[in-house]
């Protein structure tokens, strides 16, 4: 018996030598803090929403559309002119000739003109000799064909109107987007939070058996190398816990970029703020029937795609209707009733209704135009009507597009519900096995290699769930882009 005994002694000795030279278990520090503050997911948007320059760059496409429909009716304001011309040669009169004139343009088409002219002067053209005191006119310009129901300005003022839907689309597009974007990255932070608190917790874990087994081979009751075994773990785990935190500051480095302040600086989020959890068991809801159709309906009717398309599609049908409408000649006439004197002191104080003097004082034009063959006409117009075609064949291929967007974001929702219960009953599971490891561990039946791989496979099934928890979430929001967003 004696060699026996000194064979033992000399095994404590050498495992006593050998955990001298093994590190003491240091805790881990690298969990996000426990008093820290959350920043929710709606609070997150909401400040995008305010203050991101991306957000505040698509709400200028309204204010530009506004400025644009303003600008077109510019051409609806009345218009004041004047002109002299006068020649005096050697000290000797040769004439002076005055034109005033205003013209208010009206939305039929119709312009109303009124002016005063003054030619005098021994030399002055006839047709625009005038009495001393000048002859003041009232008239109309009126198109009889071409320019009657439609012309250039209200076309332009029309199609003015029909963009303000597509910059409110693309105010909606860019917003979706931005949205989206940031939704996904929010949840990636949160997903980065998530696997580091489970990382440094495995870590602890790892570090408490470490000094556990350590005491039991000083104590004889495990081998020296079951130390090493769970000190190759403890050091396993650091180091995995090191990369989730370098994955978890870079996840919340890209939060940041999209926060800003009122003033337009990036902001940073602060070292104790942190994501709201991943969506729990509860919040994981099937999709309705009904609301996959009413989410159909809407993407319709709402997305802003298909409300580009439909804004050029209306802009288009306003320049065709404006190009057919080229087709016909230019005829119109002009009418002026003559009044002599200046406007504010006519002289005799003519009656223009009264009597025949309507008819006895005007002056009236006609013109006419038409070009024999039409070819630039015809060819803008076929021109147009390509692009309605084009319009059209886009529109339809977007309504298909959009309609297989939702119903795949709802596949997607619809799949990831069914993980996420099968991956909650298999990380129940790993924790039962794990669990009756760790009692056999207890009584002596098993060894630190076989409880590290149950907790190595329930930290895997962990992750696991976390990662499909931040995948559902981000259906969420990909499902509402494709629905058209808001």
């Amino acid at each position: 018996m004696q060699p026996k005994n000194k064979h033992v002694r000399a095994g404590r000795l050498l495992a006593a030598l050998l955990l001298l030279l093994l590190p003491r278990v240091v805790p881990a520090q690298s969990a996000p803090p426990a008093d820290s503050v959350v920043i929710t997911h709606a609070e997150f948007l909401s400040l995008l929403d305010q203050f991101h320059p991306i957000a505040k760059q698509a709400a200028l496409n309204t204010e530009r559309a506004q400025q644009e429909i303003r600008q077109a009716r510019g051409a609806f304001d009345p218009n004041v002119s004047a002109k002299y011309y006068g020649k005096a040669l050697k000290g000797k009169d040769y004439y002076h000739d005055w034109e005033t004139a205003l013209r208010i343009p009206t939305w039929f088409g119709v312009d109303v003109k009124a002016g005063w002219d003054r030619g005098v002067g021994p030399y002055v053209n006839p047709q625009e000799y005038t009495a001393a005191g000048g002859l003041s006119y009232v008239g109309l310009s009126v198109p009889l064909s071409q320019g009657l129901l439609i012309d250039e300005r209200r076309t332009t003022l029309r199609v003015a109107q029909a963009l303000t839907n597509l910059a409110e689309a693309e105010r909606r597009a860019i917003r979706n987007k931005l949205r989206l974007s940031a939704s996904k990255d929010y949840w990636e932070w949160a997903l980065a939070t998530q696997r580091l608190r489970l990382l440094a917790a495995n870590e602890q874990v790892a570090g408490t058996r470490f000094a556990a087994t350590r005491q039991r081979v000083l104590a004889g009751d495990l081998a020296a190398i079951d130390s090493v075994e769970a000190l190759t773990e403890f050091q396993n785990r650091q180091a995995q816990r090191v990369a989730a935190r370098v994955q978890w500051q870079n996840a919340a480095l890209v939060a940041s970029s999209y926060l800003w302040d009122a003033d337009g600086r990036p902001r940073e989020l602060p070292p104790t703020a942190q994501p709201q959890a991943l969506p729990p068991a509860p919040a994981w809801r099937a999709l309705r029937p009904d609301s996959l159709a009413a989410l159909t309906a809407q993407a319709q009717e709402r997305h802003p795609d298909l409300a580009k398309t439909r804004a050029k599609q209306v802009q288009l049908g306003l320049e065709n209707r404006l190009a057919l409408n080229k087709l016909l000649p230019k005829l119109s006439v002009d009418y002026n009733l003559l009044l002599p004197g200046t406007p504010f002191g006519l002289e005799g104080r003519p009656q223009p209704f009264v009597g025949g003097y309507s008819s006895n004082n005007y002056k009236l034009g006609v013109s006419f135009a038409q070009p024999l063959l039409l070819r630039t006409e015809r060819a803008k117009r076929q021109l147009v009507q390509l692009k309605l075609r084009d319009a059209s064949y886009q529109f339809s291929n977007d309504q298909r597009q959009v309609a297989n967007a939702v119903q795949a974001a709802a596949n997607d929702w619809q799949a990831l519900l069914d993980q996420l219960r099968l991956q909650q009953q298999a990380t129940v599971n790993y924790q039962r096995l794990r669990d009756g490891e760790q009692v056999r561990f207890d009584a002596g039946e098993s060894t630190v290699f076989f409880i590290n791989s149950r907790e190595a496979s329930l930290l895997g099934a962990r992750q696991k769930l976390a990662e499909l928890q931040a995948k559902y979430a981000q259906t969420q929001a990909q499902l509402r882009y494709a629905a058209g967003g808001d």
